[in-house]
Order: C-alpha cells, then structure tokens, then sequence
C-alpha cells in the first residue's frame, strides 16, 4: 500500500511538472511565432496572406492573455476586407468586430473600438445590411460606453422617502452603485450580499445607492419593505429608459459600481467575499 501511495505522488509531481514544462514550452512557441510574423510583415508589407498572418498573430497574442496589440492587428483585418456592400458577416463580426471590441475594453482602449465602429456604420450607410450591422455593432459595443475603473459618477436625486441624494458630496464614503428591478432574477439572487455587505461595513461608512428600472413605484415600494432594504433609491418610473442607466450606457442588470474614497470607481460587479474584501480594503484607504 505504501509503495502504491508512493508510486501514486510521484507520478502527480511528474504531471505537474511536465504540465509546466508544457505550459512554459507553449508559451515560447507563441512568442516565437509572433516574432517571425512580424519580421515576416515587416519584410513584405504587400503579401499576399497578410489576413492569414495578422490572424495567426491575433490568436497568438490571445493565447499569451496579451490583449495591446489586438485591436490595432484587427484593425488592419478590417483594411484588407474587399469593398463590397455585402461583406462576409462572420469575417466581419465574428473574427474582427467581436474581438476588436473585447479586446479593446481589456486593454482600456475603448476609444479604439468606438472610432471603430463609427467607420464600420460609415462604410455600410446605404446599403442592404446598414440595419443588421448597426444593430449587432450596437450590442456588441455596448459595453464601451460603460464607467470604468478610474471613472467618476457624479449624480443628485431626491429618492423614495423623499432625502436628498447627492453621490458628490458623499466622497469620504465607499458607496456601491446598484443598477437592478424587481423583476430581475439576478438581482434578486445578488441581494443577500448587497445586505450582508451593507450590515457588516454601513458603520464603517460604506453605503448602497440603488437605481432602479422598475417601472411601477408601489411595487418597488412594496418589494422594498417586504425585503427591508434600507438604501435610497433612484425610481423615475423609465423602466429600461432609466435615465441614469440611459447616462451611463447599462445595457444589462445587475450592474454594479464600487465607488471609492474620493469618486472614483474601483471596481465593478463584485460578489460575495470579493466584494467584502474590495470593500474592507477601499474603507482602509486615505482618501
């Protein structure tokens, strides 16, 4: 038994072993390919498979988690389609859109990706696939015009018990920005954290502003006392047309914001102890 046991560990460091040595030896192989691609575009600018390899250079790029450079390749994807008014939809969407946009937001170059698809709606205005390109760049990009880590909120309100509520004059809190309704299951699922974060930090000066796309007050009202939520809430009855959601791009909810010591955003949909810990560690911060 005690040789089966012994057997048993050292083929588990071997794998784990040989599974880095693999890790390391694939890495290479991707910088490698990436550097002689690049000499390779250097060298023949006007190359016939300049679309194969700016691809290949995006998937090795993908692969390393190095998102920088992708954007700009894609970019040059985009150049080299053939002009027609009824491009090839995977191509455009599917290889370069999509992963222009993602790319983009994870190398905080959104305004890469907004210039972007501003040309791509220009370049199909007045053609038979203008609605279907519009419509999918719009989704696809939805999330661009989102506040991000760095970013201010700044908004007033008077809320449902009729106080003031004034996000800029509330610096020297930490505050979360929850975007949510009633009528949204994942809302109400992230509720017991909201509440047990709300508990544990409220005396510490950490406070929840929710904006609410619910569209009937006595509902909320309702739902509100049912739940014993004791944050203010921001209603305007707009449902989706919210005009705080509309303001700062909310496609989707739940969608929350960390706001922290001095306006700043820190981080966004949190859960659970990810969120407690984010919140413990702003509280800790010199403003």
């Amino acid at each position: 038994m005690k040789r089966q046991i012994f057997i048993g560990a050292f083929w588990l460091v071997s794998f784990s072993a040989m599974a880095e040595d693999a890790i390391k030896i694939a890495t290479e192989f991707e910088k490698q390919k990436i550097e002689a691609l690049r000499a390779y575009l250097d060298d023949n600018p006007n190359v016939g498979d300049r679309d194969t390899a700016l691809k290949i250079l995006v998937s090795s790029f993908s692969e390393l988690g190095d998102y920088e450079p992708i954007p700009d390749l894609l970019l040059q994807r985009y150049e080299l389609m053939p002009e027609t008014e009824t491009p090839n939809l995977q191509i455009l969407i599917a290889e370069i859109s999509r992963p222009l946009i993602e790319s983009s937001i994870s190398s905080d170059q959104r305004d890469k990706a907004k210039a972007y698809i501003t040309k791509v709606k220009s370049d199909f205005a007045d053609t038979a696939v203008e609605s279907q390109i519009t419509n999918i760049l719009d989704q696809l990009g939805s999330d661009l015009y989102l506040p991000g880590v760095g970013d201010k909120m700044e908004f007033a309100f008077t809320d449902l018990n009729g106080e003031d509520v004034d996000l800029a004059a509330m610096k020297e809190k930490v505050i979360l920005v929850d975007f949510w309704a009633t009528w949204c299951a994942p809302c109400i699922a992230a509720l017991p954290d909201l509440l047990s974060a709300h508990d544990e930090f409220h005396e510490e000066g950490f406070s929840v502003i929710g904006i609410s796309l619910d569209e009937n007050r006595g509902e909320l009202e309702t739902f509100l006392e049912e739940n014993e939520i004791p944050w203010p809430q921001y209603f305007d009855a707009q449902g989706g047309e919210n005009e705080l959601a509309q303001r700062y791009g909310i496609r989707k909810i739940p969608a929350t914001f960390l706001v922290g010591k001095g306006g700043e955003i820190v981080a966004a949909d949190l859960s659970g102890k990810e969120l407690a810990t984010a919140i413990e560690k702003e509280l800790s911060r010199e403003p």
